[in-house]
């Protein structure tokens, strides 16, 4: 007590003063906490529960961002209709890796979209390490989630698999470095832009852009089952817009199961093809005033479970009679299956792509606009490691399936209507042909009792899964990978997914995150062609007609049924929170020794008294609106070009009378321009330059440049040199009449 009188005592009367009014003060404050702690609870009803699992309202942190990965457009075979001798030449347009990272204060998620036929098992092995040394943990197999837009026109040569590597001339790091390189960089982008944003989802359906391309296969499948759906492929437009915090957007991601093959067989350009104009022509829209690649919006377009699903929408027709193919083989009576093509809208594929790419960007574009449903909710991400080739399967109480060693079937090569084969195979063929498996036997080897029991009654071509040199042929090990962003899932498949394939894949996912009451109004969407190649995925069903995508199942007809079990079991480890707990499985290889089967380009030459960059074929003085200005050039290899990323090969450029400059307005990422690249003889080469005077074209004076690289020998040296040429000046204008 002492103690105390002898402290207060030593307090001055203003010491007292202020000790007293704090005192009152926190009275005071903690009353009026009190009274409207009081009436919120009187006053106020309960919270909604959000639709969404485990509600949460704080805005998610966002990044969005886009790079180029097109690599060198000339002599490397284009990846998707497997043919050697479709090789690059020339640029269409450019291809474009865009990445969207989501992260909600608890866990992160990156998908990603690249213009690129599909993601191999290489790229995203490779991918992975360099994320690895400049992020650590942050980015793994787990929540990153690489997915091809499959498009038949960009460049092979990335993939550590013998199969593929045959066709595309061997692993060849001037592809791939390009598509690690870009894919990263967009990562990069999006990293470095994350900010505080808002997601909303928008669905619709898009009629009069794809049709079923095995219809026969189609309907083997259950006739309840088929009587569910509308159509015989999947019409719904599945739209994400990201916006800031102020809701100005700042990029979107749409999925839509279409086949991007508008660009057929006989092109040798480089293009991003239909989904890839579709991005094009959004980001044009959101960027205006920017260069295509160019600009802060990104809108990634992804393809879903596009298996048997064709843009060709007038159908397949003998070339030679114009009668229709046989409905049940896809072939003609003269010719064979190499005579039946599908075709699309357009007369010829460039309209085709792009009247289905302006078709799914007008789609796009409006469920953007119309998205005002919330996605709120935390990320989850489940990735397994899984060998395909021995899973085990309980269909009922008593009987249990298994898949294969992969193999694929003589249906496999003839092809598709969106580009036959050249040999006298047929589709739906369900036993094998004495002459080719005789073949086959002589050079590669008979495949094993087991396997072909395993398989029928697929008859087996090449049974890949038992054929290891010089590397495997095929994949054992394969990703399979569900990331959830609030309400809606997103299951990467690793392979080409049919129609009723992903119906029943998205139905199965949705049934088990739902199942524990966490989820609700789940939106589960495919992303096709991700982390890793395995072909096709058909229903058990449509692997016993055999079609090109039956033959191209290469785990055996229960391989959907394998994969339903493994995405239903990563579904309930995200529902029950219990993702920590799955094995990783055995993890895939990354080979060592791989082989590359493309040739250095040699030296270049030009004509006698001519320089590198010349022009060979001159423009005319004037075009109007709508007319194609050419000019040819003396060109070297563009492989001499090296990393052409974030570059071009030409420019169009518009004189500024005002400001006496030259201003560049299209360059080979453009829609508008068509570069080509001609290998001549004697190791020359012309390089021709298109640009389709678009109708908004101002009239005024223009010029093309080109530029490029050439490779000669200086002693036994070689050195590489750039050039440029550039046209004579010309003018657009309304009229050739003009004063």
């Amino acid at each position: 007590m002492a103690s105390r009188k002898s402290v207060c005592c030593g307090l001055s009367a203003r010491e007292l003063t202020l000790v007293v009014l704090f005192i009152v003060m926190t009275a005071v404050c903690v009353t009026l906490i009190a009274v409207m702690a009081t009436r919120k609870t009187h006053t106020d009803p309960e919270p909604t529960p959000s639709p969404s699992p485990e509600p949460q309202r704080t805005p998610y942190l966002i990044g969005v961002g886009r790079a180029d990965c097109t690599g060198p457009p000339a002599e490397i075979p284009l990846m998707g209709y497997a043919n050697p001798q479709q090789t690059a030449a020339g640029i269409h347009t450019r291809l474009y890796s865009r990445a969207f990272i989501i992260d909600d204060g608890r866990r992160r998620v990156v998908f990603v979209t690249a213009d690129v036929g599909m993601i191999s098992q290489r790229l995203r092995l490779e991918v992975l390490q360099a994320l690895q040394v400049k992020y650590g943990d942050l980015y793994r197999q787990d929540n990153v989630v690489l997915s091809g837009t499959h498009t038949h026109s960009g460049l092979g040569g990335y993939f550590q698999y013998t199969l593929f590597m045959i066709t595309s001339k061997g692993y060849l790091k001037a592809s791939i470095e390009p598509l690690v390189n870009g894919i990263v960089k967009s990562i990069d982008i999006a990293h470095r832009t994350m900010q505080p944003g808002r997601i909303y989802r928008s669905r619709g359906e898009l009629d009069d852009s794809s049709i079923n391309r095995s219809p026969h296969s189609y309907l083997n499948n259950p006739e309840d089952e088929r009587h569910r759906y509308k159509w015989n492929t999947d019409k719904q437009v599945l739209v994400l817009k990201f916006t800031d915090r102020d809701g100005d957007g700042i990029g979107m991601l749409s999925w839509f199961a279409v086949h991007a093959v508008s660009m057929n067989l006989t092109n040798q350009m480089v293009s991003s093809d239909n989904m890839g104009y579709a991005s094009y022509l959004l980001e044009q829209d959101k960027n205006p005033g920017d260069l295509p690649g160019q600009g802060g919006f990104v809108a990634g377009f992804s393809s879903s479970n596009l298996g048997d699903v064709t843009p060709n929408t007038r159908g397949p027709r003998c070339v030679n009679t114009g009668l229709p193919c046989d409905y049940l083989n896809s072939s003609c009576p003269v010719g064979g299956t190499k005579m039946c093509k599908a075709f699309g809208p357009g007369e010829d594929m460039f309209d085709s792509t792009r009247i289905i790419g302006h078709n799914i960007y007008s789609k796009a574009k409006e469920l953007y606009a119309n998205a005002v449903e919330e996605v709120t909710g935390f990320l989850h991400s489940a990735h397994q490691w899984v060998n395909m080739t021995n899973v085990t399967v309980q269909i009922n109480d008593t009987h249990t399936v298994s898949t294969c060693k992969p193999a694929l079937g003589h249906s496999f090569a003839a092809g598709t209507t969106d580009g036959g084969g050249d040999l006298n195979f047929t589709q739906g063929a369900v036993e094998g042909d004495p002459f080719w498996d005789g073949i086959r036997d002589a050079l590669l080897g008979e495949p094993s009792n087991q396997t072909q029991e395993c398989h029928h009654p697929k008859p087996i071509l090449f049974s890949t899964g038992e054929m290891n040199w010089p590397l495997p042929w095929h994949p054992q090990i394969v990703d399979v990978q569900i990331i959830t962003i609030g309400s809606v899932a997103v299951v990467a498949v690793p392979g080409e997914m049919t129609t009723m394939s992903g119906r029943r894949l998205r139905e199965t996912v949705k049934q088990e995150l739902e199942s524990e009451g966490a989820f609700k109004d789940t939106e589960v969407v495919i992303a096709g062609l991700s982390n890793i190649y395995t072909h096709y995925i058909t229903t058990y069903e449509e692997y016993q007609v055999q079609r090109y995508e039956g033959a191209s199942t290469i785990y055996g007809p229960h391989t959907l049924s394998a994969y339903l079990q493994k995405y239903k079991g990563l579904a309930r480890a995200i529902a029950q929170d219990r993702v920590s707990e799955l094995p990783a499985g055995p993890q895939p290889p990354f080979f060592q020794k791989l082989f590359n089967l493309m040739p250095a380009a040699p030296v270049d030459r030009k004509p006698v008294n001519s320089s590198f960059g010349d022009v060979l074929q001159q423009v005319y003085p004037v075009y109007r609106q709508g007319d194609v200005v050419s000019v040819t050039f003396v060109a070297g290899n563009p492989r001499h070009s090296g990393d052409i990323r974030d570059k071009t090969f030409i420019t169009v450029e518009i004189y500024d009378n005002r400001t006496e400059t030259w201003n560049v307005v299209y360059t080979d990422a453009s829609w508008e321009t068509r570069f080509h690249w001609l290998k001549g003889s004697n190791q020359q080469s012309n390089s021709t330059v298109e640009w389709h005077i678009p109708p908004s074209a101002p009239s005024g004076s223009y010029r093309i440049r080109h530029f490029g690289h050439y490779k000669q020998l200086k002693g036994l040296r070689p050195v590489i040199t750039p050039y440029e040429g550039i046209s004579d000046v010309f003018r657009v204008a309304h009229s050739f009449y003009y004063q």
